[in-house]
Formats: structure tokens, C-alpha cells, sequence
């Protein structure tokens, strides 16, 4: 796949460039350069970052980096069981726990909440950093979700982290999530005042709340002029033709007076 002139394969994290150290310097490169094109499409244009992580694992299937990398590519295109398997690869590489969370998401995509819940269980969870753990209570209160168990999801994303009152890189999410869990319980009510507080901590638009709450509320927006219709102080052909017939009808009344 064609790499556009302006990437060098520099900006890639120094600890993934230490990694591709092993890599003969030309190979290092090339795979260097297909890594920031993953991360630089992955978010809008999830497809093409999939070719270049195809790419990348082509050439260095034993550097974690790119295991992981073809992950996050596999996962944002919803291939689920491929993502799970890169997840896996790299963790065995590496050793760490930090995909645990995707990994049991994976395992949700894959129609299995059970294992998802099994892992949100499990000691790795312990392993993980704040925003790990976060992350693997947002996974599993959707794999209770998955299961028709509304109020268990409910009651998973109850914790100190929902009610601190400082914002944090995953408070929009956890907010978001357990107003989308109160709502499809049926508490209007008590999801608006979540959704709110969404909107609130979502600093960069992570989330739609500000849309949820407006749906909430009833609020419709429309355009300032639908195309399909005239404004309203612009004459239809109808309201013209009716003016000419009645200035007609002025005339003739005129001509008889």
C-alpha cells in the first residue's frame, strides 16, 4: 500500500521504535511507516488503517508493537476473533495486562458476555492501572447488558470513580454509559441527569451526550430553510397567480363603478 511522502516512520512512540530496533534498518522502516499510517487512519478510515496493519504484520509478525497494532485495526473493523488473537500474541510477547479489557470486549463481540464477565473477574484485573480497571467495568456492565440483566449493568457501574466529581480521561464515557444503562431501564428521569453530566465531562465530543440529552428533552433540530419548501415572505406560484386574479377582479369592479 502507497505511503504518502510526509511520513517518515519518526513519529512513531520511542518505545515502539526501541522495539523495531531488532528489525534490519530498512525493514525497521518500512514498518515504521506502516504503523503511523494505522494510527493515523484508524479512527477515520478504520479500512484503510487495516490494510497497513496487514502490511506491518506481513512484514514483523514477532514484534509485539505491530501484534498489537493489527489488534486495534482488526477490533476497530469489527473482527472480533482476529483482534482477540493479535491481543493475545502480544500480550504473551510482552507479558502485560493492559489488553485485557479489549480482549474481553473481543470476547463479547463474539457473542460470549459469560467469558467477558469470567475475565472481568479475573486477578489480571487487579494488574490493571486506573483507566484499566475503568474500562474493564464499562465491559462488563455491557456484557450484563448483553445478557438482559439491566439492572446487574446498572449496579457494575456504580463506583467511586462515577461519583467523583473530577474529570478524567474515561468520566465522559462512564457517565455516558450508565445514563444509557438508567434509560433503557426505563429511568428517564435519573438517565437525563447522567446525560448531562456526560455533556459535562466531555471535553473533546468523545460521546454523543449532548444529542441524547436533546432527544430527551424533545428538542428537534432543523434546518434554517428546508430546500423543499419555500420560506414563508417568498410567493409560491400559487400565491402569485392568486394575487393576479384578484387584482383582475379589482379591475373588472373598477370598470363597472
Amino acid at each position: 500500500m502507497p505511503i504518502p511522502e510526509d511520513v517518515t516512520g519518526e513519529e512513531i512512540d520511542k518505545d515502539v521504535r526501541q522495539e523495531l530496533q531488532s528489525l534490519p534498518k530498512t525493514l525497521a522502516e518500512d514498518v515504521a511507516k506502516n504503523l503511523v499510517m494505522v494510527a493515523r487512519l484508524i479512527d477515520e478510515d478504520p479500512e484503510g488503517a487495516y490494510g497497513y496493519s496487514r502490511v506491518a504484520l506481513r512484514l514483523a509478525s514477532r514484534v509485539a508493537a505491530v501484534r498489537e497494532a493489527a489488534g486495534f485495526a482488526a477490533y476497530a473493523n469489527q473482527k472480533y476473533a482476529e483482534a482477540l488473537a493479535e491481543f493475545r500474541a502480544a500480550r504473551r510477547m510482552t507479558g502485560t495486562v493492559e489488553l485485557w479489557p479489549l480482549m474481553a470486549d473481543c470476547e463479547r463481540g463474539l457473542g460470549r458476555p459469560e467469558k467477558a464477565l469470567d475475565m472481568a473477574g479475573a486477578p489480571e484485573v487487579q494488574k490493571l492501572d486506573k483507566a484499566g480497571q475503568v474500562e474493564m467495568r464499562l465491559v462488563a456492565a455491557g456484557a450484563r447488558r448483553d445478557m438482559g440483566q439491566l439492572d446487574a449493568a446498572i449496579v457494575t457501574l456504580q463506583s467511586s470513580e462515577l461519583a467523583s466529581h473530577s474529570v478524567q480521561p474515561w468520566t465522559a464515557r462512564l457517565r455516558y454509559a450508565y445514563a444509557d444503562a438508567l434509560l433503557a431501564a426505563g429511568r428517564s428521569g435519573e438517565a437525563r441527569e447522567w446525560f448531562a453530566k456526560a455533556v459535562e465531562a466531555d471535553r473533546d465530543g468523545s460521546t454523543d451526550a449532548s444529542d441524547r440529552l436533546a432527544e430527551i428533552d424533545g428538542v428537534e433540530f432543523t434546518d434554517a430553510l428546508d430546500e423543499d419548501e419555500p420560506a414563508e415572505d417568498t410567493p409560491t406560484r400559487q400565491d402569485t397567480q392568486d394575487e393576479q386574479d384578484a387584482r383582475d377582479e379589482q379591475d373588472e369592479r373598477d370598470d363597472r363603478d
